[in-house]
């Protein structure tokens, strides 16, 4: 980890494996997932976002040469990059033939800029063969492969309508990991029905597991979501930026100090977040959970049970 960090951070983790500033450019493939499709649902999960928290690019006809192009672009100039991953971040990102993933993957891999690919998925569509071609490029690229988890809870991922168990989650990491693939697992702090303790249990679940990385989300609400219709008849209550700092440093004090932590907090849509209003101000929020670090005088690992 950084020296002035009390966690292994993302940024720090890349500089230190490409000598160099990498930065990821997202992309929206076009894809769907099994719990909208009417595999396990039509109705996605209770947060879900519309637009599968992504950037609808493809719906705009924008290939993914094209938001590679434009990617590299922007961020070149914004940071003076000049190196990338290319990540695949909207609705599901193995469920498709294996010929069009392949297809998919590749043409994000094509510029010589690219070291790497980060797919985000289910751990319910993640077939041998997909898991393969991952492999393949993993000999000499970058290849993260990014699975929601949410919770360890299997109650709360009932109610989120999920359509898996967190027994799924875990055997599809260990599937992933005997390939030589590395796991980021995606985590949601403040789901219904769980308090400080049944969020230390999933960080607990997770450092358990062959993972890597973790990427830790605010469960904030998007207008026209089930959840939106939760809060509004005051049956869901968002956690309080007090309440998130704590149980985000809870979470990253039971994890193993090598993973990276890939993120703290989301970057919801100003224009389609319903609550809470303080998850705007994101440098705010990330100050705070490294101030409470300081305040414990712990950093990531500090409660790690062996």
């Amino acid at each position: 980890m950084a020296a002035d960090l009390p966690y292994r951070d993302l940024n720090s983790y890349l500089k230190e494996r490409f000598g160099q500033r990498v930065q990821k450019i997202t992309l929206d493939a076009g894809l769907t997932c099994p719990n909208r499709d009417g595999r396990l649902s039509t109705g996605g999960c209770l947060y879900c976002n519309a637009r599968g928290s992504g950037t609808g690019a493809w719906g705009r006809g924008q290939t993914i040469p094209a938001q590679m192009e434009t990617g590299m672009a922007r961020l070149s100039r914004r940071y003076g990059a000049a190196r990338f991953i290319a990540y695949f971040q909207s609705f599901s990102n193995t469920y498709a033939p294996l010929a069009t993933l392949r297809e998919l993957y590749e043409a994000a891999l094509a510029p010589p800029q690219v070291v790497g690919l980060a797919i985000g998925t289910r751990p319910d569509c993640l077939e041998g063969d997909v898991l393969d071609l991952l492999a393949g490029y993993a000999r000499d690229r970058l290849v993260w492969l990014e699975l929601g988890l949410q919770s360890a809870h299997d109650a709360t991922l009932a109610r989120l309508n999920r359509g898996h168990d967190a027994a799924c989650f875990s055997e599809a990491a260990v599937r992933a990991a005997a390939r030589g693939l590395a796991v980021v697992a995606h985590v949601i702090l403040g789901l219904p029905g769980e308090g400080p303790r049944e969020m230390a249990v999933t960080a607990e679940f997770l450092a358990r597991l062959p993972v890597e990385g973790v990427k830790i989300h605010l469960l904030y609400v998007v207008k026209g979501s089930a959840l939106a219709r939760l809060h509004e008849q005051g049956e869901y209550v968002c956690l309080t930026e007090d309440q998130y700092v704590s149980a985000v440093v809870d979470f990253i004090e039971r994890l193993p100090p090598h993973l990276v932590i890939h993120r703290l907090t989301g970057d919801p849509h100003d224009r389609e977040l319903a609550a809470p209003a303080w998850c705007l101000d994101k440098p705010r929020v990330l100050k705070g959970i490294r101030e409470e670090f300081v305040r414990r005088g712990t950093s990531q690992g500090s409660h790690l049970i062996r």
